[in-house]
């Protein structure tokens, strides 16, 4: 027997209300909405804003203070009583009891936000000054106890320096005798590990040989080249970075010769002359393009780093010139030479890009020695007279420009015989 129910539909329908808002002022965030950037950086978008807001007082002209210079006749009048306005520092009117707030002590003052939290006596604790916003109160009462349990100590008079000509020089020769005279090499000790002595000393001089010449230092994220790590490359020392430049970018390209004797014979080559000498019967090297290196960091001033170079001193030989006359070089005595460095760069391998336009890429270069021009040996000259001439400082002025007299004659120019 079967049953059938009947189900009885009821249509149900909610009573709504609508509460449309207003469309905010700037777009919400993770919605691409397209719109003019200029309206947030323009200071009329707040214009609106501005108006809206109902200013809480009216200033008039006087800015809500009004001054009435009639009541001080003595600036109308000439000759009346000016006491009001410049009083007698040692007949000063009473204090009005409303002011004397104003004459107290900030730093110990008892005020707090506006309101006296208790009378301000000498034998009250001083108010805790410099507290950040939400501290904790434990973190409060221990730096109070640490505040008053410190004493403040005063600091010690300077002493008076002599800074005469005399003293000056006294002081002066009284180092040379420190480092001369009363020197021994027992005594001195190396500042982090005592249980080391020095074995030489050396006076640390100028490279006059290499100071006319600029030097950067150039460090790599990976070791550039094509060989491992493990394997010894004698081109590393002799590359090439040769700058470029896009229109859009800056870098550097590097080039390598092709095989360890190219490099080897151009190094051997270069011990073989003396600076600035150029070979009659000369054979170019080869540098072929590797990769392009960007600068990573620059450092444009290097104060603490410098090239040093420890020397023995050149034994004393005779020369004998086709002429018949003896020609003894100079000497460089013992000393340890140093040259600074100009600026230092940290370089990465440049992602290579098909598009990128170059200015000017070369894939070989072909370098050979060549004699130097008129400019580039007067630039060397002025160069090398910061280590060479006694009075180069006398000679410039504080930009480093040469101060010439037009009665004068030139300067004779320095040679390698003067520098030594």
């Amino acid at each position: 027997m079967s049953v059938k129910k009947s189900a009885k539909l009821d249509l149900l329908v909610r009573v709504r209300y609508s509460n449309p808002l207003p469309p905010p002022p700037c777009p919400p965030k993770l919605l691409d909405i397209p719109t003019n950037p200029m309206r947030y950086a323009r200071p009329e978008f707040l214009d609106a804003v501005a108006g809206e807001l109902p200013l809480p007082m009216i200033v008039d002209a006087e800015c809500g203070m009004p001054l009435d210079l009639g009541h001080w006749e003595s600036l109308w009048e000439e000759g009346a009583d000016d006491s009001k306005l410049n009083p007698d520092p040692h007949n000063l009117p009473p204090l009005d009891p409303k002011d004397a707030f104003l004459l107290a002590d900030p730093s110990s003052s008892t005020f707090s936000n506006g309101h006296q939290s208790g009378p301000a006596t000498p034998a009250s604790a001083p108010s805790i000054v410099n507290v950040t916003w939400l501290r904790k109160t434990e973190y409060l009462s221990r730096d109070n106890s640490q505040r008053f349990g410190v004493h403040e100590v005063k600091p010690a008079p300077a002493a008076i320096v002599d800074v005469s000509r005399n003293a000056q020089i006294a002081a002066v020769e009284s180092s040379f005798k420190a480092c001369n005279d009363d020197f021994h090499l027992e005594t001195l000790r190396h500042p982090n590990n005592p249980h080391l002595t020095a074995v030489e000393s050396y006076p640390v001089l100028p490279d006059a040989d290499i100071w006319a010449n600029q030097y950067d230092l150039f460090r790599f994220t990976e070791r550039p080249g094509d060989r491992p790590n493990d394997v010894e490359d004698e081109r590393l020392d002799c590359a090439i970075l040769r700058p470029m430049r896009t229109e859009y970018d800056s870098f550097l390209a590097y080039y390598l010769t092709k095989d360890d004797n190219d490099a080897l014979d151009m190094k051997q080559t270069r011990a073989s002359l003396q600076p600035y000498e150029v070979p009659d019967d000369q054979e170019e090297t080869i540098f072929r393009f590797v990769r392009d290196y960007e600068t990573v960091k620059v450092e444009q001033e290097v104060p603490n780093e410098f090239l040093l170079v420890l020397h023995d001193g050149d034994p004393e030989q005779d020369h004998d010139d086709p002429f018949g006359e003896s020609i003894k070089p100079p000497l460089r005595e013992k000393a340890a030479y140093y040259k600074n460095i100009e600026r230092k760069m940290l370089l990465k391998k440049k992602r290579q890009n098909a598009y990128e336009q170059y200015d000017d890429k070369w894939e070989v270069i072909r370098v050979k020695y060549a004699p130097m021009s008129k400019e580039e040996e007067e630039e060397r000259q002025d160069a090398l007279a910061e280590v060479a001439d006694p009075m180069y400082l006398f000679n410039r002025d504080a930009d480093g420009e040469v101060e010439v007299d037009d009665g004068a004659g030139a300067a004779p120019p320095i040679t390698s015989q003067d520098i030594f």
